[in-house]
């Protein structure tokens, strides 16, 4: 029986716009619809470098001394950053959430791995990627590591708060398990081609959301992760950085994004729909869990590591 409070997803459209078909020298292109997945990334990057070059612009949170990057370096690893994210999280899907279940994936379809059009991103995979994209940049530039990995760490949780909301949420992906609790929301779980003519307004591929009847109210576990892994550590980041000045220590602010990701992850792994082709991985750890151990470990020690020396602009 479907709760009073639960709530319908609004199945609104997908697509921010649609570019119309048109021919050029007589190919058909089109039509090219722009999707609010992809919005919510370019948003997020941009906020997110936005907020880069107001840190770096106060010498205060430093200590007075000069910060770790220029206005120049953050806008020449805009794009590299964008590249990291995204091959990273189709490299890391494949790797952590299809071999270990699928290990002929690969040998079927070997190109499969760069196809990021087909959906299927992992979070830790494309965070793998733009750390990978901060130390060659930084090895390049002769930037210091752990203050510029300290800069992605307050610029992180800005495109995870997006990309939860506009991306997952808006896609109807990724929700929650069923709930008979008062935030319950019914989730179309599934599409399918609509046959009843031109495609509907907002789909220009012709697909409907299915509703098989059956449907039981569950959480909108986008949302919780979304305030979790984005919003809560972006504000708690704000705070020590303009407060406690965390900046001044290199790696402290990275090694708490690391904590407070892995927290709320986890507890937003409690109330997520484990994936259909793993489920469990054994009590009630799922993948995200798994995934989320080495940053719970890496983060401690980036603190302990932060703490023991000298803060940036501290008298000798």
């Amino acid at each position: 029986m479907i709760a009073l409070a639960a709530l319908a997803f609004p199945e609104l459209s997908p697509y921010v716009f649609t570019i119309p078909g048109f021919e050029i020298f007589g190919v058909a292109i089109g039509p090219l619809p722009l999707r609010w997945y992809a919005v919510s990334y370019i948003l997020g990057l941009f906020a997110g470098f936005a907020y880069v070059n107001r840190l770096i612009a106060r010498p205060a949170l430093y200590g007075g001394a000069v910060p770790p990057v220029t206005k120049t370096d953050v806008e020449d690893i805009f794009v590299w950053a964008l590249v990291g994210i995204i091959l990273g999280g189709r490299v890391g899907y494949v790797l952590f959430y299809q071999l270990p279940f699928d290990p002929g994936v690969l040998a079927r379809d070997p190109l499969s791995i760069l196809r990021v059009w087909d959906g299927g991103l992992s979070f830790h995979g494309g965070f793998i990627g733009v750390c990978l994209v901060i130390f060659f940049f930084a090895r390049a530039r002769k930037i210091p590591l752990l203050s510029f990995a300290d800069l992605g760490a307050m610029l992180a949780p800005i495109p995870i708060f997006t990309v939860r909301l506009l991306g997952n949420f808006m896609n109807a992906e990724l929700y929650g398990r069923h709930t008979d609790g008062p935030f319950g929301m019914i989730f179309p779980e599934g599409v399918a081609p609509n046959a009843s003519g031109p495609p509907v307004a907002w789909d220009p591929v012709g697909k409907l959301w299915v509703y098989a009847g059956s449907e039981m109210p569950r959480h909108p576990s986008q949302i919780y992760e979304g305030l979790l892994e984005g919003l809560l550590p972006f504000i708690l980041l704000g705070i020590l950085a303009f407060r406690a000045k965390i900046l001044c220590r290199p790696g402290l602010a990275t090694g708490l994004f690391f904590l407070l990701y892995g927290l709320g992850r986890s507890i937003a792994e409690n109330f997520r729909q484990p994936d259909a082709h793993i489920d469990f991985l054994f009590g009630g750890v799922t993948m995200g869990m798994l995934l989320s151990t080495p940053m719970w470990l890496a983060g401690a020690w980036l603190i302990w590591h932060a703490m023991k020396k000298t803060p940036a602009g501290a008298a000798n």
